[in-house]
């Protein structure tokens, strides 16, 4: 903790602190004890949440995400993302690992990322990594959804495939219910709502919006 607090002080440092499946004490010794978020955001942050949000608390912005993924079994995964964003730091919380968040690591320690010159642009690579995810997903869903019309309307008996049919809904219906408000936060920074977010950087966030309106477009297709 002491190295973390040198860092935290260090006013020229972009600081990027990444929490995957911590522990009570790890929680509260970031959260609470080193940067002193605001209470109801840490509990927004250590408790499950079904829709994306965002807060502003003036010296930090708090944001719950979902990437999303299709496990070997072609089921819908959908993980948690938290971030706490202010002016030199970024903290990601997950409590279990996300794909564009350990990319994004890795190819910073390789050197294979462009460098961030803030933490709204860290943040912006995470969120775009995150966006990513959703294209692959669609298509996979509505191509499986495809298949199962095409089998109802070439006579196969309606019982065997009411159930997946049914669970291609759901699908469909759990990624819809995870992008919409996803875009609403988006949207919040790409209009520059905060002072967090830098001129410069809005157009990278406008991208990223322009990607999720076309994953909606592709979901109403």
């Amino acid at each position: 903790m002491e190295a973390l607090r040198l860092a935290r002080a260090d006013k020229g440092l972009i600081l990027w602190i990444d929490l995957t499946h911590p522990t009570p004490e790890e929680t509260k010794s970031v959260l609470e004890l080193l940067f002193e978020f605001h209470p109801l955001a840490i509990e927004d942050c250590v408790t499950l949440s079904e829709l994306p949000k965002i807060e502003d608390y003036e010296d930090h912005l708090f944001m719950i995400m979902h990437s999303v993924a299709i496990t070997s079994e072609k089921t819908l995964k959908i993980s948690e993302l938290n971030l706490f964003l202010g002016k030199e730091f970024l903290v990601t919380y997950h409590r279990e690992p996300i794909p564009g968040v350990t990319t994004l690591k890795e190819r910073l320690v390789k050197g294979t990322a462009q460098q961030a010159r803030g933490a709204d642009r860290l943040a912006h690579q995470i969120l775009d990594q995150v966006a990513d995810s959703y294209l692959p997903v669609v298509e996979v869903l509505t191509e499986d959804m495809e298949e199962v019309e095409e089998k109802a309307l070439s006579g196969v008996r309606r019982e065997d495939l009411s159930k997946r049919i049914l669970r291609a809904r759901r699908r469909l219906s759990s990624l819809r219910q995870a992008l919409r408000p996803q875009r609403e936060v988006i949207s919040r920074l790409a209009r520059g709502e905060s002072k967090l977010i830098r001129a410069l950087m809005l157009p990278y966030f406008r991208d990223v919006q322009d990607a999720l309106a076309r994953v909606d477009d592709r979901l109403q297709g």
